[in-house]
């Protein structure tokens, strides 16, 4: 904003020009049906304030209409301040409002929702977007003047502060609005985000940024993130967090299966339900089925199409491997009630407004409380309305992780979003995003980039070696001129360089994956994208589904994979990378409460029911271990001799302390441990017995050296090489390829690989390397939750239980471990002999 703008906003939200303008929007609400909430009026008053801040209220609930309706009060009243001027300002209004979205795909949603009020007050505002599926027309438009309002992505953004007249198109600027802060918090988008606000305050600071927030559990980390060194300094005007009355009605339900195994495994994904979840379907109208991965997905919708084909037309898929067109389509039949059905993903998670959709179905543990809240409120998605999930166990542990979400939903007990600290590759790659726009001073900048929270701490010595790297390539890479991507002119830092530019702006953004093939007919459209490593087991002839259709691979040429229509029912169906989703903390911490319950004979709720001959089983063969309780089971079978473990603190930390517990124990012995995890525990198989008592006395438990013990008890430098790809991929020093001419994962492994092992020799002390092997401890082995954990189990009361037999808690990680080793036939009829065997032993 500029001096002359800022001289615009009204001194006060209750002088008589806004008191009327406020007037025309309460006018508007009432010929839509609706009354403002308290809510949306405390945050139009604040906008009007001049203030900035945090708006946490339920999916559903009218947080869009929050955030919009105060700017557009302000463009009311200063149209009557000023009756000389022509009610027609669409050719002279510049920018006044950005809102960031996380997806792309919310774009032109948002758009629409916005672009309602904007003609019924004929407010002559141009709203756009700019995003990746923005057309050339329109981005030669924007290139030239931007709309008053546009709506974008971090990525994008980014992309528009590369422009050397970037300052002057967002001279104007008031207000920026993150939608859905709480997906972008904990990462390095997120980042991403706040470096671009830390530029646009630099350029005008007393610009207003508002965050929009749902399912968050805690908001004043979520605030200082947003708002920087204006919440770290005091400043009462960004200290606001607005939080609607939890109002929001939510129901939540199981599908309670007709036979609960007493021996559950996982993996069966659900498909016994399949006729229990289709019969659901039948009485709803428009509803919406969410499972945790698109191979999930795909398969649901197959199931579905089979059991009932007279829905064809009528049921669709949504993924976010599917084409932009093809998902479009699909979002464009669930507003207009055309669809009846969707099986998706968590592509279909965030803020679109499908008011038709009567109901949830959830397949599978959400895993997470704010998940299901969040899937849950994509039915009933208006005001005063019920939103209802109903969830489909795929086995029967799932029947508690259920009850659990709803008692911690009860209790408010939502997740916690963790935001990122000081990631040194996004902090490269923004110093050449602004050398390439305006340039920079190296103090500026420094100021600049520690006004966001997660670079407030940036140490001097690290600033200037992120300056080296960007303009010499650091120690290693001095001799290589493609790494001397920025200049010092005399005066500021510049990416001068036309191809180093380009390539630059190609490579904007954190997000990295697998490299994606396009699936496309020989002789017809585009049907979405697949990785790389799935294609790459497929030869010409092989039959795979995607989208929902039966393929044929032709031919793979040019990053495209080219398919034919297969008549043949069945195939392969892709596996994405990123389906891992473990336990959260909070719903760890409510799975244990309803095993405490269980203890004590007391089995609330239809899914504790359902399970309770289950485990009233494992009580009468080991134990339930109480909320403060360790329970360790040992076994002996002709496999060896097996201990258990359970920690109930979710998979990824399991994937931690099962190889840290097992080197801790063969510091004692000389002993070799093949092992499996699940979200509730650890199994370690030994050909003789472990140690176990031993360990304990030695600190088995113990979170001394905790970092040096867990790199030692993996291959961390292996580890740490891979998280390098992603590192060097955001940081600039790999490039992917020009449209048409990508490069293969195997080119970009090999590259990575490549300078890894030259830093490793060359530059040890290489900023990029620390990351790696933080960002290993921290993302792939949750150090701070292993940490925490073991504080727990080490003030918990450890019960050893040793049954002559698997127990029901101890069946899933046996089959875990299995799998590696069987195929999918051969381990189902493995598993079936073992149930048969245990159950024959538990009688009925």
């Amino acid at each position: 904003m500029t001096d002359d703008a800022s001289t615009t906003v009204p001194s006060s939200s209750t002088s008589r020009p806004v008191a009327a303008a406020r007037r025309r929007i309460v006018e508007w609400f009432a010929t839509q049906g609706w009354k403002p909430f308290r809510f949306q009026r405390q945050m139009w008053n604040a906008y009007l304030d001049g203030q900035s801040g945090l708006l946490h209220s339920s999916t559903g609930t009218g947080k869009t209409l929050a955030a919009w309706m105060g700017p557009l009060i302000e463009s009311l009243a200063e149209s009557r301040r000023k009756p000389g001027r022509s009610s027609r300002r669409a050719a002279t209004e510049p920018l006044r409002v950005l809102w960031i979205t996380p997806l792309r795909a919310l774009a032109a949603d948002t758009a629409n929702a916005l672009q309602r009020p904007l003609d019924d007050l004929e407010i002559d505002w141009t709203l756009e977007t700019r995003t990746g599926d923005t057309s050339s027309s329109v981005r030669a438009r924007q290139r030239r003047r931007l709309p008053t309002a546009l709506i974008t992505t971090p990525e994008s953004l980014s992309l528009l502060l590369t422009r050397a007249d970037a300052r002057e198109q967002f001279a104007s600027l008031r207000t920026v609005i993150v939608d859905e802060w709480h997906e972008l918090l904990s990462t390095k988008r997120g980042v991403q985000t706040e470096l671009a606000l830390a530029r646009l305050r630099r350029w005008s600071p007393p610009l207003r940024v508002w965050g929009l927030s749902a399912t968050l559990g805690n908001l004043d980390e979520a605030l200082r993130t947003l708002q920087g060194s204006r919440v770290i300094e005091g400043d009462d005007s960004a200290n606001k967090v607005i939080a609607a009355p939890t109002s929001k009605r939510f129901r939540v339900d199981t599908l309670i299966p007709a036979t609960i195994e007493r021996f559950p495994w996982a993996g069966h994904m659900g498909l016994r339900q399949l006729e229990s979840v289709a019969s659901e379907l039948d009485s709803c109208r428009s509803a919406l089925v969410f499972t945790n991965t698109r191979f999930q997905a795909e398969q649901w919708y197959q199931a579905l199409l089979q059991a009932r084909p007279h829905w064809a037309g009528e049921i669709a898929l949504h993924h976010g491997s599917l084409d932009q067109q093809t998902r479009g389509w699909v979002e464009d039949g669930l507003r207009q009630g055309t669809v009846r059905c969707v099986v998706c993903t968590s592509s279909l998670d965030l803020g679109v407004d499908f008011s038709p959709v009567e109901r949830v179905l959830q397949v599978g543990s959400p895993k997470g409380v704010a998940r299901l809240l969040q899937r849950a409120g994509r039915s009933g998605h208006q005001p005063g309305a019920v939103s209802r999930v109903s969830c489909v166990p795929t086995h029967a542990f799932e029947l508690i992780e259920f009850a659990a979400a709803r008692d911690a939903i009860e209790a408010g007990k939502i997740e916690r979003r963790r935001p990122v600290e000081n990631p040194i590759d996004v902090l490269v790659q923004h110093a050449a995003t602004i050398a390439l726009g305006s340039g920079f001073d190296a103090d500026d900048l420094l100021d600049e980039v520690r006004t966001t929270h997660s670079f407030r701490s940036l140490h001097e010595d690290d600033w200037e070696w992120v300056l080296d790297f960007v303009t010499r390539g650091g120690e290693a890479l001095r001799a290589y001129p493609d790494y001397h991507r920025v200049q010092f002119d005399g005066e500021k830092y510049r990416l001068l360089d036309k191809r180093l530019a380009r390539q630059h702006r190609m490579s904007i953004g954190t997000i990295v994956a697998d490299a994606a093939l396009t699936v496309r007919y020989l002789k017809g459209p585009r049907l979405g994208t697949v990785e790389e490593s799935f294609i790459s087991r497929l030869q010409p002839g092989d039959h795979f589904t995607f989208a929902g259709r039966s393929l044929e691979l032709v031919k793979v040429h040019d990053m495209e994979v080219l398919v034919r229509r297969s008549k043949r029912v069945g195939g392969r169906i892709p596996r994405w990378m990123g389906g891992r989703m473990p336990l959260s903390t909070e719903l760890a911490r409510a799975v244990r409460g309803k095993l405490e319950e269980a203890l004590h004979g007391e089995f609330r709720g239809p899914e504790m029911q359902a399970v309770r001959p289950l485990l009233e089983l494992q009580t009468r063969w080991s134990r339930l271990p109480a909320a403060d309780e360790l329970l360790i089971e040992r076994i002996t079978t002709r496999e060896g001799h097996h201990l258990f473990i359970y920690p109930f603190a979710g998979r990824l930390v399991h994937e931690g302390l099962a190889p840290l517990l097992a080197w801790r124990m063969s510091r004692l012995a000389p002993i070799t441990f093949a092992m499996s995890v699940n979200d509730y525990g650890l199994e370690l198989l030994s050909s003789q017995p472990a140690p176990f008592e031993q360990a304990l006395d030695c600190g088995l438990l113990s979170t001394d050296s905790l970092a040096d013990d867990i790199a030692a008890s993996l291959n961390a430098a292996e580890m740490g090489k891979r998280q390098f790809r992603e590192i060097a991929r955001i940081a600039g020093l790999v490039f992917e390829g020009y449209p048409g001419s990508r490069k293969s994962t195997r080119q970009l492994q090999a590259s990575t690989g490549l300078l890894y092992d030259v830093f490793s020799n060359y530059d040890p002390g290489n900023l990029l390397l620390r990351q790696a092997r933080v960002e290993v401890l921290e993302r792939q082995l949750e150090h701070r939750r292993i940490h925490a954990t073991l504080d727990r189990l080490q003030q918990s009361r450890l019960v050893l239980s040793e049954p002559s037999r698997p127990t029901p808690l101890a069946f899933p990680l046996l089959v875990d471990r299995l799998r590696e080793r069987l195929s999918s036939e051969k381990l189902a009829d493995r598993v079936k002999r073992l149930q048969q065997s245990l159950e024959k032993a538990a009688g009925r």
